[in-house]
């Protein structure tokens, strides 16, 4: 009975510390998340409207390149850009990603090329022998202090492998925040652009508004796109990674909460054993001294 009850404050104190962990874990988490999302709701404006004019630019659709445009090139490699975290301890952020990116990825009918930020999802693809896109960017470097420089290093190989024809198609899976609680994993063709999509989208705000906003290019269409179509992706890429390390934040956050949450229930239930048993113990020893005491009687 004694070894019992050791065993049990052995895994009490154990637990204890536990909990003073995750706790820690989980005040350091909120603090960042609330920094991550200040930066998100601060920039998020700005960068709906610039990537909002830059989409307007592909409304004409005779204009634009036809190397731009969905449908127009034949599309023969597919590069996914897979945004995950290099650290754990985020619930099933990291899984969810990972799982999004390998369903489309097995639906991909083209060669496939993968360009991962973050090192969990980058040991997942590198392990199962596809093709790997270097990418520098320190993601846990970048959640601490949002760096638009590091996106800028990404985007450009990038577009240089588009424009060599070594990738036809550019595909994110990221993690859109939605609020604390819930983040959902998306899956965005970045590349080539749906023009039809947006004239869709672009008629739906003339009727509604009753002015189409013209559209001129100089000195030439080609020169535009030419730098447009990489400030786009890099604005998307921006956009994308500074959303996937608040929702990384707050999956963290969450996820030390209930981790804390289960090691006090744990902890009231070996409390529970424990004084059951010390009771026990004091029982059979009352026992004894009275057994006793009726023996020598």
């Amino acid at each position: 009975m004694a070894e019992h009850m050791q065993d049990i404050k052995r895994r009490i104190r154990s637990i204890q510390s536990t909990e003073r962990i995750t706790n820690a874990m989980k005040l350091v988490s909120a603090s960042k998340l609330r920094i991550a999302k200040a930066t998100l709701l601060h920039s998020q404006y700005y960068l709906q409207r610039l990537i909002g004019s830059a989409q307007d630019a592909f409304a004409d659709a005779s204009q634009v390149p036809q190397r731009y445009i969905l449908g127009r090139r034949e599309v023969k490699t597919t590069c996914f850009v897979v945004i995950t975290s290099s650290s754990g301890l985020c619930g099933s952020f990291n899984g969810d990603v990972i799982r999004a990116a390998q369903e489309a990825v097995d639906h991909c009918d083209h060669k496939v090329r993968m360009l991962c930020l973050g090192s969990r999802g980058e040991e997942y693809f590198r392990r199962r022998g596809y093709e790997m896109l270097d990418s520098k960017l320190d993601v846990d470097a970048f959640a601490d202090k949002v760096d638009y420089s590091a996106v800028h290093e990404i985007a450009q190989p990038l577009m240089r492998e588009f424009h060599e024809g070594k990738i036809d198609e550019i595909v994110f899976v990221s993690t859109a925040y939605i609020n604390p609680l819930v983040q959902k994993v998306t899956t965005q063709r970045i590349l080539p652009i749906d023009v039809n999509k947006l004239k869709k989208k672009e008629d739906k705000e003339v009727k509604k508004s009753g002015f189409r906003h013209p559209v001129e290019y100089d000195p030439s269409p080609d020169a535009v796109f030419a730098y447009l179509v990489p400030e786009y992706v890099e604005l998307q890429l921006y956009r994308a990674a500074i959303e996937s390390v608040t929702c990384e934040h707050a999956a963290r956050r969450e996820a030390m909460e209930n981790a804390n949450d289960n090691a006090s229930d744990l902890l009231d239930q070996l409390q529970t054993q424990y004084n059951r048993a010390r009771q026990t113990q004091i029982t059979n020893e009352i026992i004894e001294i009275v057994s006793g005491s009726e023996a020598m009687g």
